[in-house]
């Protein structure tokens, strides 16, 4: 199944007590202090796995606790520090506290620390002087960090496939792609989103995420709403698949612009992501007066509109293309934007969110 919502409960370990002991050898008649340290509590990280996809690993499980430190010993014996946990996440975890964004974790291998383990207390060893020879105080450990933490996945892809249900997006995935999505004729059929690498040869591929679930509506939460609108966020292009057809008894270009509508109420910044148009269900040979509007719109906005059909393969190859033409500048500029902000030159905060 399919998770990428969960809110867990982490605590890390509490710092072992630090130990009040004194030398007492036979011929040491005025031993001093000798206690040891407490052990370290052990901490909660997040990593970010390859081998994880969705959340699923907190769908029953919610509080997570690492190991205390051990208490210090006689005979200057610090105590064993408390064993680290770690949860291993997905790629593209987004780590909230409330509405607080506490972190973005999109490289595997990247490590952040969610709870901090609490530090062991000194011993009376660390007390004396030459006035106080034996001290009986010694410190006790600290509570480790414990909070609730919010986790949503948002699907790193390139290239978002979007429209209303039944335009046709489980059955583009499946032709440009490996990718093998469920495909019914009713509604909502797709109930995940799907990912599919495209490889045109040559090395140029790219990721394409089959985004299900808008309908007007759906930055209220309509339809599968919201659910499925955050992961649209990370994509730096959009396909835009329209119905032409009188099955549905819609409007394509109202299709259209309740749809980027939306985007707009959800968040302003997905509405001007570069997007690509594509008419689908051309074997079925719709009528072109009911798109003949849109295409007119995109014509005098400079938005590419192809006519495709996913199950002839009318119309694919240069939709691929064209959408590898769309994605290769954005790349570029993506790059240079993440250099400028390493060196902390100009553009650093273009490449947010992107």
């Amino acid at each position: 199944m399919f998770i990428d919502h969960a809110k867990i409960f982490v605590q890390a370990g509490a710092g072992g007590n630090g130990c009040v002991s004194f030398r007492r050898e036979k011929y040491v008649p005025h031993g001093g202090p000798n206690g040891g340290d407490g052990g370290d509590g052990g901490s909660i990280l997040l990593e970010v796995s390859a081998s994880h996809s969705t959340l699923s690993a907190f769908r029953f499980k919610h509080h997570f606790r690492a190991g205390r430190g051990q208490h210090g010993r006689g005979s200057n014996q610090a105590g064993r520090s408390g064993e680290d946990m770690i949860l291993r996440v997905p790629p593209g975890t987004v780590v909230k506290d409330e509405d607080f964004l506490l972190a973005d974790l999109t490289g595997v291998g990247t490590r952040w620390m969610a709870a901090k383990g609490g530090r062991g207390g000194r011993g009376n060893s660390h007390f004396a002087t030459s006035t106080h020879q034996a001290p009986t105080e010694a410190e006790p450990g600290e509570a480790g960090q414990e909070r609730w933490l919010s986790l949503e996945l948002k699907l790193l892809a390139e290239v978002g496939l979007i429209g209303y249900p039944n335009v046709g997006k489980s059955t583009l995935i499946s032709r440009i792609s490996a990718a093998r999505p469920k495909i019914a004729e009713y509604p909502f059929t797709t109930l995940t989103p799907n990912l599919g690498v495209v490889d045109l040869g040559d090395y140029r591929t790219f990721v394409v995420a089959d985004i299900p679930g808008l309908i007007e509506g759906a930055h209220e939460g309509h339809g599968l709403g919201i659910r499925f609108l955050r992961h649209i966020e990370r994509t730096s292009l959009l396909i835009h698949l329209v119905d032409p057809t009188e099955n549905e008894g819609r409007d394509p270009f109202h299709d259209w612009q309740v749809i980027n509508s939306e985007l707009r109420e959800y968040r302003a910044a997905l509405e001007e992501k570069p997007q690509i148009v594509a008419v689908t269900k051309m074997d079925t040979h719709p009528d072109p007066e009911r798109y003949r509007a849109l295409e007119q719109e995109c014509r005098r906005r400079r938005i590419p509109i192809h006519r495709i059909s996913s199950v002839t393969g009318e119309g694919l190859d240069g939709l691929t293309r064209s959408i590898w033409d769309e994605l290769a500048p954005l790349r570029n500029h993506q790059a240079a934007a993440r250099g400028a902000a390493q060196t902390g030159g100009p553009g650093t905060s273009d490449s947010a969110g992107r």
